[in-house]
C-alpha cells in the first residue's frame, strides 16, 4: 500500500521527551515518549542529561526513517526556552545544558543592571523581567565573567531548539521565538539585538538569526527531507490558535503556570505591567505577544492536597466538583473571601483555615474563587487597550468545569472556551513549516471548543 506523508516532531519538555508523526490532516499517527533522570552540573545543580537526549534522537529518528508505512517529508523541533548548549570548534559541548533555574550571583546580577541603565529601564527595552539565569542572556553573562576559561572557546551558543535542530541539520541557527523570549538580549523597541549584546562581545556567539519557518534539505540515512530550524515551546503552542482564528483572542495556556498570551496587544510593556510579572514573549511570526502569569498550577495542586488531606478524600476528587451558584455566592459574602498577607507565589488560600469550611465542595469552591481572582487581575492587565473579545483556556484548567465556569462569571461579555489541542507545542511546530512540506489547506477542526456562558450579565468584566 502507499506509504502515508508525516512530519516528525520532536517535542522536548524539562520532564518528557516526545516523538509525533502528524499525517497531511495534521492528526497523530505516531507518538512514542521517554524521561530522563536529570544529571548535575559542576555545582551540583540539576542540569539536562544532553548525552541521552542525543542518544534518543538519533536512535529515534533512524527508526522512525524505516517505518514501513511512513513517508518522511520534514521533521521539525519545539522545546522548553532558556537553555543554551555552548559548542566549541569541532561542535562538541563545552559546559553542561545550565539549569534555568540554577541561582544567580547576586553581585554579578547587580553589576550588570547598574552598568546597562538598572533593572527597571533595561527590563521595559527588553520586555525581560529581572529572573536570574531564566533571562538565558544572562548564562552568557556569568560564563564571560565567571569562567573566562571557557567563554573564549565558544564557537556558538545554540538555544536548547536550535541545538536540537543542529543534531540532524548540522546547520548553525537561532531563532527569534528562543532569542525573543525573557532572554535579555533582544531590544523590542528598536527591533534588533540589545546594545549590551554586542558590548560583551556575545554577538560572535549568536548563530545567524532566522525565520521560524524557515526549512532546508538534509539528508539522513539516505533519504532526504525537509528540517525546520526549531521552535520555543510558549510560542508553539499559540500557532494553532493564530492559524486558525483572526478575530482578536487571548489564550490562557495552563499547566504549572497559567500564562495569559495577547498576541493583539501592540502597546509597549509598562513599568506597572512588569511590576505585575508581565513580560513579553514572540511569536513565530517575529511579533511581540503580552503575556501575565500566575503559580496558579502549582498552587492548586498544594491546596488540593491540603484540602483532601483535611476532609479524607482521594486526591482527584475536585475532578468531579461543579459549579454551585448557592456555594459561590454564599462564599462571596463571607469574610472567607477578604484578602490576606500573602508572600509572593503563594496563593490567596494558603492562610485559610480548613475548619471554617463545613465541607470539600465548599473549601474547594473557596480554592477556585481565589485562583480566579489572581486569574482576573492578571488577565486584565493584558487586555487593557485591546478589542478582545474571546478567551481560549488550554491544558489542566481547560477540563476543569468548575474554573471554566468561575471565568466566564468574571469575563461576562466575553465568549469564554475550553480548547482542546492535541499536543499544541509539537502541532505549532508543525504548523510553523505547512508550506514547506503540506501541499492540503490547513484543518479547521484542530481545535475542539466549548463555550461557557456567564449566568448573568454585568455591565462590566
Amino acid at each position: 500500500m502507499d506509504r502515508i506523508p508525516v512530519i516528525v516532531i520532536f517535542d522536548i519538555g524539562k520532564t518528557n521527551k516526545k516523538l509525533f508523526c502528524f499525517n497531511e490532516y495534521y492528526k497523530i499517527l505516531h507518538e512514542q515518549q521517554v524521561y530522563f533522570t536529570e544529571i548535575t552540573d559542576e555545582d551540583g545543580d540539576p542540569a539536562e542529561d544532553l548525552e541521552k537526549l542525543i542518544a534518543w534522537i538519533a536512535g529515534s529518528m533512524e527508526s522512525i526513517l524505516r517505518h514501513p508505512n511512513f513517508e518522511i517529508r520534514a521533521v521539525n523541533f519545539c522545546s522548553y526556552g532558556a537553555s543554551f548548549v555552548h559548542l566549541d570548534k569541532n561542535d562538541k559541548p563545552l559546559t553542561p545544558v545550565y539549569n534555568y533555574l540554577k541561582p544567580y550571583p547576586p553581585e554579578l546580577s547587580k553589576k550588570f543592571y547598574q552598568e546597562y541603565g538598572g533593572a527597571t529601564a533595561f527590563s521595559l527595552i527588553t520586555a525581560s523581567p529581572v529572573l536570574g539565569s531564566l533571562n538565558s542572556g544572562m548564562q552568557l553573562y556569568r560564563l564571560k565573567n565567571l569562567r573566562p576559561d571557557i567563554f573564549p572557546q565558544i564557537k556558538y551558543s545554540l538555544h536548547l531548539p536550535q541545538y536540537i535542530a543542529f543534531l540532524l541539520s548540522n546547520q548553525y541557527y537561532s531563532d527569534i521565538t528562543s532569542i525573543g523570549c525573557h532572554t535579555n538580549l533582544w531590544n523590542f523597541d528598536q527591533n534588533k539585538y540589545h546594545e549590551w549584546v554586542y558590548r560583551e562581545g556575545l554577538l560572535d556567539k549568536l548563530a545567524p538569526l532566522i525565520s521560524s519557518n524557515h526549512t532546508q534539505w538534509i539528508n539522513i540515512h539516505g533519504r532526504s527531507l525537509l528540517a525546520g530550524v526549531g521552535l520555543h515551546d510558549s510560542s508553539a503552542a499559540l500557532i494553532p490558535y493564530l492559524q486558525n482564528f483572526h478575530e482578536p483572542f487571548v489564550l490562557i495556556s495552563t499547566g504549572t503556570w497559567c500564562i495569559g498570551l495577547n498576541p493583539f496587544n501592540k502597546k509597549p510593556l509598562t513599568e506597572t505591567e512588569l511590576k505585575e510579572d508581565c513580560l513579553c514573549y514572540m511569536s513565530f511570526q517575529g511579533k511581540p505577544v503580552k503575556a501575565s502569569r500566575i503559580f496558579a498550577g502549582y498552587q492548586h495542586e498544594q491546596e488540593v492536597n491540603r484540602i483532601s488531606t483535611y476532609f479524607q478524600k482521594p486526591s482527584d476528587y475536585h475532578s468531579c466538583i461543579v459549579y454551585n451558584p448557592e456555594t459561590v455566592d454564599l462564599l462571596i459574602n463571607s469574610k472567607n473571601t477578604k484578602a490576606t498577607e500573602r508572600a509572593v507565589g503563594e496563593s490567596l488560600f494558603h492562610n485559610k483555615e480548613l475548619s471554617t469550611f463545613k465541607d470539600y465542595e465548599e473549601a474547594y469552591h473557596q480554592l477556585m474563587l481565589d485562583i480566579l481572582t489572581d486569574q482576573k487581575h492578571a488577565l486584565n492587565l493584558i487586555l487593557e487597550g485591546t478589542e478582545v473579545k474571546r478567551i481560549f483556556v488550554d491544558g489542566g484548567f481547560g477540563k476543569n468545569k468548575l474554573y471554566m465556569q468561575l471565568l466566564a462569571e468574571s469575563f461576562p461579555l466575553f465568549e469564554v472556551f475550553a480548547a482542546s489541542v492535541p499536543q499544541a507545542t509539537a502541532l505549532g511546530s508543525a504548523l510553523a513549516i505547512h508550506h514547506s512540506w503540506n501541499k492540503k489547506s490547513i484543518p479547521n477542526d484542530i481545535i475542539d471548543l466549548r463555550l461557557y456562558r456567564s449566568s448573568h450579565i454585568e455591565t462590566n468584566s
